[in-house]
This record gives structure tokens, sequence and C-alpha cells, in this order.
């Protein structure tokens, strides 16, 4: 009984993570009409507060000091439904950007906890708690993505299909409130033994996990602006969202699923990645031959690189309380640099006049971590993680 309420605050609490992200782009173009957002500020929409997922998890060594679960759960979720009530009223581009920040921080505290927490609470079934919460995660994108727009419709304006997603968050402070379990709360979750400044594994762990999900914040900011230049509709673009969502959501549960007998993630991180890069030629080479098959198989990859790159993280290390802190890092780090990635493949498009350019990025990109992923060898897990080790665990004395 209580893995399955385990198992259903998971998903309550993912599927609020990824709305402030996803419902944007199917709203962009009514928007930009409104506000006179330029597509480098809408960038900002979906990549201050992917750097907020990035720049909270670092400071968790020291937040851990003052910051209860409890207490940081309750905030995140607490600033991720004003920000969506602010925009139920707000009018202007810098409040739209302000709103990002304050839902980018709700998100960054809520999903810094989230994979110690679920190290802790199913140790002996890492990879599949990690694929269920992967695809709650997706699922909650996919449905503001898909939604957003008929919501916009029948209230008559888009700030409604941006507004909505505070239902779901209020839903997770109670069932929060009310299930979590009650003994032995530590203190913010993932923080324990230090920081990983100096340890080179966290690094190229960290760079590998935000280079591969660059590909996401990238189509979610920018394929249903990408779709609109190929004679789609705003509800179109935002069911191609929804669309890559099903698939990532596939991949999440499906491959960890198919490979769960292999302690060794490469062969599942290099099918993913294939099947991405096979997406990303396509949009690149034939973008209207088949532009629903091209973003299936990148959300299929995606999905299945989210979920086996944190697993990977969490599996260098035995304890909850150490993996949990190589996770917040490994965020940290990796969520300013899949910030960072639509900003410049919007310049990119806002440069050359069109997404080609964008796309080629993200398949060199690809191509670079599928030679980086020989590096993930199980056997060389414990070596790798204990170089440097002494610094990082002195850091905080």
């Amino acid at each position: 009984m209580r893995s399955a309420l385990n198992l259903l605050l998971v998903v309550l609490l993912a599927l609020n993570l990824r709305p402030i992200l996803t419902s944007i782009g199917p709203l962009l173009e009514p928007m930009r009409a409104s506000t006179g957002l330029g597509y480098q500020q809408a960038a900002l929409l979906t990549a201050l507060p992917v750097l907020c997922m990035g720049l909270v998890p670092l400071l968790q060594p020291w937040l851990r000091r003052w910051l209860s679960e409890h207490g940081g759960m309750l905030m995140g979720l607490a600033a991720i439904a004003l920000a969506c009530l602010w925009r139920l009223e707000l009018g202007s581009a810098w409040a739209l950007i302000a709103s990002a920040v304050l839902a980018g921080l709700g998100v960054a505290v809520v999903q810094g906890m989230m994979p110690g927490l679920v190290n802790r609470w199913f140790p002996g079934r890492l990879a599949a708690a990690m694929g269920v919460y992967s695809a709650a995660l997706m699922s909650g994108g996919g449905l503001a993505a898909v939604l957003g727009p008929h919501i916009s419709g029948y209230f008559g304006h888009w700030q409604a299909g941006l507004g909505v997603w505070a239902l779901p968050a209020v839903l997770a402070v109670l069932a929060w409130s009310v299930l979590r379990p009650r003994q032995g709360l530590p203190k913010l979750a993932g923080s324990g033994g230090g920081h990983w400044f100096g340890n080179r594994r966290a690094w190229l762990l960290a760079l590998y996990f935000g280079l591969i999900n660059g590909g996401y914040t990238s189509m979610v900011a920018w394929l249903p602006a990408y779709h609109l230049e190929h004679g789609g509709t705003a509800q179109g673009g935002g069911e191609l969202v929804g669309l890559m969502t099903i698939f990532q959501v596939a991949g999440a549960l499906g491959l960890p699923l198919l490979l769960r007998r292999l302690a060794d993630r490469r062969p599942g991180l290099w099918l993913a990645l294939s099947i991405q890069l096979g997406g990303f030629l396509g949009l690149l080479l034939a973008p209207t031959l088949a532009m629903g098959v091209w973003v299936a198989m990148i959300g299929l990859g995606l999905g299945a690189c989210f979920s086996l790159s944190l697993t990977l993280t969490l599996e260098h290390l035995r304890t909850p309380a150490e993996a949990g802190s190589l996770a917040a890092f490994v965020q940290g780090i990796g969520f300013i640099i899949t910030g960072i990635v639509p900003y410049i493949t919007g310049w990119l498009r806002d440069t050359s006049g069109e997404f080609q350019a964008s796309w080629t990025l993200l398949t060199v990109t690809v191509l670079a971590m599928l030679l980086v992923t020989v590096r993930f060898a199980p056997r060389g897990y414990s070596a790798a993680i204990a170089r440097s080790r002494p610094a990082a665990q002195a850091a905080l004395n």
C-alpha cells in the first residue's frame, strides 16, 4: 500500500514539471501578437525556467541546512501555482517572462528533489520507477501542449491556456500534504556528501544529460512555429507536441523495461540516440514528407534518453543520499545547458531565416553524444566517481 501511494505521489508531482514550458509553443503566435514578443524574447520563456532548473539544484548542498524536504516541496508547488494564476491576468511581454522565472524556480525545487526521492522510495526498482517518473513528467507536458489551445479557444483568450495549469499544482500540494510518508523526513533530498564541482565524471554526466536533452527544449519551443511555417495551424502544432509526448512516454517506459535485465545502460542510450538522430535528419532533409514520423522518432529517443541518463547517474553511487546529491549536480549543470540550447536554436532561426540551421545543430549534438556514451561502462563507475572525491566531500566542512 505504501509503495502504491508513493508511486501515486511521484506521478502527481511529475505532472506539474513541464506544463509551464509546453503550454507556450502552441499559443506563441497569439501571445506574440498581443505582447509584441520576438522570437528571441519568446525563447526566454523556455530558456529561463530551464536555467532555474539548473541553478537551484546546484544550491542544494547549502539549502539543505535550513530547508526540509516537506517545506521545499510545498514552496516549489506553490510557486508553480502562483505563476500560473498570474498568467491568467498578465498582458505584457516582461510580466510573462517574470512569470516564467517564478514557475521555473518552483519546478527547479521540486524537480531537484525527485531523483533522490525516487531512489529512496524504490531502491530495488530504480529503473522502472525512474521510467514512471519520466513518463508522468512528459505526459504533463503533452497534455498542456494539446489542451492549451482548446482551453484558450473556449475562454476566448490565450492567458487561459497558460493559467489553467495552476489546478494540478494545487492538487499536488494537497496530495503531498496528506499522502507523503511521515517517518524520517530528511533535509532537502539529494544533497548528502558535499558538492561535485571537482569531479570529472560528475561534469561528464552533467554535460551529457544537458546536451541529450537540449533537443526537448528546442522542440517544445520551436516545433509549433516550424509547423506554422509549413502551412500548419496553432492547434496542429500543439498536436505535434502531443504526438512527440506520446512517444516520449513510450520511450521512457518501454526501453528501460525492454532492457531491464542489462546492467549496462549504453545499449539503450545508443538505441535512443540513434532514433533521435533519424528524426532530426528527417526534419532536416525531408520535413514535409512525414513530419509526424520524424517528431515521433525524436520523442521516442528523447523519452528514453531522459529516463536512462538519470538512471545512469543514480547507479554511479550506492547510497540514496550520495546518489541524490550527484543527480542534483547533474541536473543543475545539465539544465543550464538544456536551457541555453533553445536560445541558440532560436538565434539561429532569426539569423538564417529558417529552422534548418537549428536542426543541423541538434543533429551534430546527437552524433557527438553517441560517441560520448562509450565512456559509461558499469565496471568503471566506482573508479570514475572516486577521482577528486575527497575534495568534493570536504568542500562544505
